[in-house]
């Protein structure tokens, strides 16, 4: 019998990571205008977990208003060296009202989480952000705490935790951005495991328990698979990726397989853009911040 791949079994990306550690749980204070380093007690972890917030400049004069809310996911490493950037980034964009003025959460993901519960369960890591964190943040700051007051947002790991986390709870965000997301392949190879294939082990044994169908199941590919009748005409959803990005290729075919499943969103591919959170944002011009400007309208 013949065997037929799907698409997306053919090429994959997977990230770097460093051999397993415990948790970090608590990361390294950040400073900027208007960020914060915030912890709370996670009983899925049973741990203190710490987090980073990025107030809008209004935040503190406005007070009876209430402010949507960006998550912001990491990709491998742990995301400490883009906080900073990325919280002036959008504060600044919300002063010159390229976008509505919000709260930008920052959540642990520790180095190479995936955004996934692991199978062994020491690191229930989507069950910390969905069913605590979240919570955790509309009984602590003034935000608009429901769908149309959320957006999630990530880069590379993050952006495979953007998507499959919103697709499985597409009743708890107004719009998902998925940036340069990797792994999205079904068979957890491609380039970079063919560099270094302990790598690949490594975060197939930490989070996935060295089963293949786990990780299979975990994909964003079979979540958007499962739930597209579920996010039809409810998500706002983006893609995006450089076309020098090594995610590149899988991110097309990952645009390609959400236009197979009807999946409406939108796929930019700026050109000559590499693996590069910052370039890849100022690459999509007013594009990107019309994204969130439409999503906070819906």
């Amino acid at each position: 019998m013949v065997r037929i791949l799907h698409p997306l079994l053919l090429a994959g990306i997977v990230l770097p990571v460093l051999p397993a550690q415990p948790p970090q749980w608590i990361t390294p204070p950040i400073t900027g205008p208007g960020l914060e380093q915030r912890t709370f007690e996670s009983t899925a972890a049973k741990a203190r977990i710490s987090y980073f917030v990025s107030l809008p400049e209004t935040y503190s004069r406005d007070t009876r208003v209430r402010f949507p809310v960006l998550y912001w996911l990491h990709g491998t490493g742990g995301g400490g060296a883009g906080v900073a950037f990325l919280s002036s980034w959008f504060r600044d964009a919300a002063l010159e009202g390229r976008i509505p003025a919000m709260i930008v959460v920052f959540p642990n993901g520790l180095r190479s989480s995936m955004w996934c519960d692991s199978k062994d369960g020491s690191v229930p890591m989507e069950t910390i952000v969905i069913k605590e964190l979240i919570p955790h943040v509309d009984a602590s700051l003034r935000t608009v705490a429901s769908r149309n007051g959320r957006i999630l947002e990530g880069f590379s790991m993050g952006g495979y935790g953007a998507a499959r986390l919103g697709f499985r709870n597409a009743e708890l965000f107004a719009a998902i951005s998925i940036l340069a997301a990797g792994p999205l392949d079904l068979e957890f190879r491609g380039p970079r495991t063919r560099a270094n294939p302990a790598e690949r082990d490594s975060i197939l044994k930490q989070v996935y328990g060295g089963d293949m169908e786990y990780f299979r199941a975990m994909s964003p590919i079979t979540l958007a698979e499962q739930c597209a009748a579920s996010v039809r005409g409810k998500l706002l959803i983006r893609l995006a990726a450089g076309t020098r990005d090594s995610t590149f290729q899988l991110n097309r075919l990952f645009h390609e397989h959400l236009d197979r499943l009807k999946v409406t969103h939108s796929f930019a591919a700026p050109e000559g853009v590499a693996h590069d959170p910052r370039a890849l944002l100022a690459a999509l011009g007013d594009g990107n911040w019309e994204f969130y400007r439409a999503a906070l309208r819906k």
